[in-house]
């Protein structure tokens, strides 16, 4: 009865170890996030964070994926000491129009491979991009991401989050985007013209200093003038009086 009895709970207990290693989430996962916001219709610098799941391996490349209906036309990397990466262009269906051009292809894939360790086990990287103009019409854009080890492993990180449900065992990066503002370069526009009001305030004081300076000027020399021409009048009324004496 005794060994029964410890089977059944040697079995309980794996069995509910199994269900609680089941409902824990997948935390250490390929996420992307904004430097400050990434508001709609604007431009954005953003970042791929990438942690390293396994204790015997190292990552060696990502692949991010680019959503297909939300074409960037404008897509910059930033260079990763140890790592090179390869931007890949696709056709556009539809030409995009930004600033009056027409753009004709868009980023579809930006893939990083080291060139050296790698990330290491119990380290993460990240992977900043600058990305334009970001979609007008949507609250998010979602990403796939392929991370490969140096032990040939690939996981991916392609399950979209379905509202209202449990997190996915691999969920895709998803890039919240924020509410338009009135400048979608960040307040440059404002930033320039409060310098143009400054300069314009600064013009008028250099004005104003500039013509207090020349009245100031004419003042003197008038004075200069005045005293010059009363001199020259007591200097002839001393030599009319010695004229009239002789």
């Amino acid at each position: 009865m005794k060994s029964v009895t410890r089977a059944s709970v040697v079995a309980g207990t794996a069995a509910s170890a199994v269900l609680l290693l089941s409902a824990v989430p997948a935390f250490a996962h390929v996420s992307v996030s904004p430097e400050g916001e990434a508001a709609k219709g604007g431009y954005a610098t953003v970042n791929f964070k990438v942690p390293n799941e396994r204790d015997d391996a190292s990552t060696t490349k990502l692949e991010v994926t680019f959503p297909a209906d939300q074409p960037l036309a404008s897509v910059m990397t930033q260079p990763v000491p140890g790592w090179k990466a390869k931007v890949t262009k696709t056709k556009l269906k539809k030409p995009l129009e930004i600033h009056g051009e027409k753009i004709d292809e868009a980023v579809s894939k930006v893939v990083w491979t080291a060139d050296g360790k790698g990330i290491e086990p119990g380290t993460f990287q990240k992977f900043p991009l600058s990305l334009g103009q970001l979609p007008e019409d949507a609250d998010q854009m979602v990403f796939k991401a392929l991370q490969t080890y140096s032990n040939k492993e690939v996981v991916r990180w392609i399950e979209p989050q379905q509202k209202g449900q449990e997190e996915p065992e691999f969920p895709a990066p998803a890039l919240a985007l924020t509410a338009a503002s009135d400048d979608h370069h960040g307040g440059a526009a404002s930033d320039d013209k409060a310098a143009a009001k400054a300069d314009a305030k600064s013009g008028d004081k250099e004005e104003s200093a500039s013509d207090s300076d020349s009245s100031d000027t004419t003042a003197r020399t008038l004075g200069i003038v005045g005293i010059v021409v009363g001199a020259a009048g007591v200097a002839f009324g001393v030599l009319a009086g010695r004229r009239r004496t002789a």
